[in-house]
């Protein structure tokens, strides 16, 4: 007999939180019952015990060992992995919880016992006493809404006096013991939104079945499932797919689609489930799934090996690579290996090129800029296309004469190339797209993008081509996920002009899932309420959500570096005391340069450590070292930003270099943003520490809402 013959066997995300909590020895034991519990539920080597104290009749623990407790909820028909922990804790988790059928949505979901609710009314989240402002006495915010329209949203009928009462001192406590479809709508509520209520499902429907049960109850249908749900606790969002996300996931696109969102939305997980759900959907098709930088690469196919380790035919048609070393596969496909111009042996045609026009006239950084970011990167072929190029915000252009001074710089460094036979990134790309424009068998049926805010004109072009191009978009053939807000390694463009036009179809992930609420609203000071693109599409962060709670982020300003080491360093260890293993710390200078500094601190805290490389990889039982740059789609539980002091960030040299006020502005916005997806690496706590002077972005850091 089969295990689903017998009985439905599932886990609850409550019991992969728990489980990465304890220590690697206890995660093993567990993980080993829990293997055995589900080939054999029956077992009668298991030791069972009844919760009396229980409100809840169908909670049973299960012994792991002297001091480990698993608690299960256990029915004649399904027996669900529910929390473990050690055994007084485990215990309390029980009596405190419920397992319900909302009655009116009809999914499944854990109720907290309402007398345990009122117990923690306290407002955690103001810790900074010192910075603490009166307030006034405030009335509840959400008294105007019926209890009928609560109950829509998912609220249990137990919680509904304290919704309804929740002042803005108390609205996230009482939201930390609500399921979570009811925490999102009640904080979107509050924040002057309209939730979507969800749709009740049939009365003789399995409430494990409605899509917001499915957000925290897995069934699991054979041991490998299990296995890969348990091997990595950290990275539920893997497993479980918030509804929010799934229905961006599933649907179908008439052109290019996009998703955006602030750190900690899932775009990642979106495009991960989106590349499978078209692989699933098409079973014939070839998928690409891409990114920027070979580090993320890395970090999406280990990912992506997570996800459908049982199905491994599926991930066959999955290829996941950085744009440049699909670009460099592709060519050589088509044309041959492609010889690659270094920065070097630009900058080397660019010295030679300007010596014999005016060696004084340009400085060595304004043309090498010019180069890579205009004349390249838009692959302008012509005088007459050089001089005609609109410039996005420019408040001053260059006089014709100078220009054409440049252009002539320039045509050399073009001949200079084809004479040495070589190509560049932007080149290599404008001949794929070219290509990928006349074949009716392109190499991808589907293109799935993450971190598309990074992508540069050629790589868009090319993605336009491989799509079908804008005339003859293919359904589908290409999704995107990014965050304006995080844009650190391009300029803005118009993607519709490249032959991409998302307008319709671009969508913003709105609930926070891995940032804390006052981690994410202290680093959103550093951005606007919403951000906007080049075409008019707009991401709004205003009306965003944290599902959690945490610390208030430390922000220190040190009279000496030796004392910002000193202070970093007491921090670390405070933590790493309090629990918080090395592979969850995460700390981030803005180059390397600053690491003798990161170095400097860790060491003091006595916490083995790595430096961060392009491999994008931590490693276990290592603290990790980086730079902003190398931040992006990691992710930890305390993150250490420190030497963001006045001429690091924003870096002085590019400040120097600038030679347009729309060039100065740019470069303000993109050392913003890198701090900005520093901060937001953190989950649970964040220092962020200088040596005095403090760089001005700490001032916006410490404004008050």
């Amino acid at each position: 007999m089969s295990l689903n013959e017998r009985i439905e066997f599932r886990i609850a995300d409550t019991f992969t939180d728990s489980l990465a909590r304890l220590t690697g020895d206890e995660q093993k034991a567990v993980k080993t019952t829990a293997f055995d519990l589900q080939l054999n539920p029956a077992n009668p080597g298991m030791q069972f015990h009844k919760l009396n104290k229980s409100k809840d009749k169908n909670f049973w623990s299960v012994r792991v060992s002297a001091d480990i407790r698993l608690i299960v909820h256990k029915t004649a028909d399904s027996l669900l992995l529910c929390y473990v922990g050690h055994h007084d804790k485990a215990y309390d988790w029980a009596e405190r919880r419920k397992l319900e059928t909302h009655p009116k949505t009809g999914a499944a979901q854990w109720v907290e016992i309402r007398e345990t609710v009122q117990e923690v009314l306290i407002p955690r989240y103001v810790e900074d006493v010192e910075n603490v402002k009166p307030i006034a006495a405030t009335m509840p915010l959400l008294a105007h809404v019926s209890d009928e329209e609560l109950l829509g949203y998912g609220v249990p009928a137990e919680c509904l006096a304290d919704v309804r009462n929740a002042t803005e001192d108390t609205l996230l406590s009482v939201a930390d013991h609500l399921p979570g479809e009811a925490a999102e709508a009640l904080l979107e509520l509050a924040t002057g939104g309209k939730p979507r209520a969800p749709q009740p499902t049939a009365v003789a429907s399995n409430p494990f079945d409605h899509p917001d049960a499915q957000r925290r109850f897995r069934v699991m249908g054979n041991v490998e499932e299990l296995e890969r749900a348990l091997e990595f606790p950290w990275d539920r969002w893997t497993v479980f797919l918030h509804p929010e996300q799934r229905q961006w996931v599933e649907r179908e696109y008439s052109g290019p689609a996009r998703v955006s969102g602030s750190p900690g939305t899932g775009k990642t997980i979106v495009a991960l489930h989106r590349a499978v759900f078209l692989a699933r959907r098409h079973p014939e098709a070839r998928v690409l799934l891409t990114t920027f930088s070979d580090t993320l690469a890395n970090a999406l196919r280990t990912r992506l090996r997570r996800l459908v380790s049982n199905a491994p035919q599926l991930a066959e048609r999955i290829n996941v690579d950085a744009i440049g070393a699909v670009g460099e596969r592709l060519y050589k496909a088509h044309s041959g290996t492609a010889n690659l111009a270094t920065r070097e042996v630009v900058l080397e045609l660019l010295e030679e090129a300007s010596g014999k026009a005016d060696p004084h006239k340009f400085s060595r950084h304004f043309l090498f800029t010019e180069w890579e970011q205009i004349v390249d990167a838009w692959q302008l072929d012509s005088w007459e296309a050089y001089r005609d190029l609109a410039r996005l915000g420019r408040k001053t252009r260059l006089p014709e004469q100078q220009r054409a001074v440049l252009w002539s710089i320039f045509e050399r460094v073009r001949a200079g190339l084809a004479a040495r036979s070589l190509i560049t990134y932007p080149g290599l790309f404008g001949r794929l797209a070219a290509a990928m424009a006349e074949t009716r068998n392109p190499p991808y049926d589907f293109a799935v993008v993450d971190e598309a805010q990074d992508f540069g004109i050629a790589h868009l072009r090319f993605l336009a081509a491989l799509g079908g191009g804008q005339e003859n978009a293919r359904p589908d053939a290409l999704f995107f996920a990014g965050d304006l807000g995080q844009r650190i390694f391009q300029q803005p463009f118009s993607w519709r002009v490249q032959g991409v036009d998302i307008r319709g179809r671009s969508r913003t992930l709105r609930v926070n899932y891995r940032t804390s609420h006052q981690i994410r609203m202290q680093a959103d000071r550093l951005l606007g309420p919403e951000v906007s693109d080049v075409d008019g599409n707009t991401d709004q962060r205003r009306d965003t959500v944290s599902v959690f709670n945490g610390a208030a982020p430390v922000i220190r300003t040190l009279d000496s570096q030796e004392e910002e080491i000193a202070t970093v360093g007491t921090w670390l260890s405070e933590h790493s005391k309090a629990g918080i293993a090395p592979h969850e710390f995460g700390v981030f200078v803005r180059s390397s340069g600053e690491f003798d500094r990161a170095r400097a601190a860790v060491e003091k805290a006595g916490i083995a450590f790595k430096i961060f490389d392009e491999r994008g990889e931590t490693t276990g039982g290592h603290l990790s070292i980086s730079t902003m740059h190398l931040a992006k789609g990691l992710e930890f539980r305390a993150v250490a930003v420190m030497a963001c002091d006045d001429e690091i960030i924003p870096l002085q040299e590019r400040i120097e270099a600038v030679g347009d006020d729309a060039d100065l502005k740019e470069v303000y916005d993109t050392e913003r943003h890198l701090l900005y997806v520093a901060c937001t690496r953190a989950r649970d706590h964040l220092l962020v520490t200088s040596a005095a002077p403090a760089s001005e972005f700490l001032d916006d850091l410490r404004q008050s809402g």
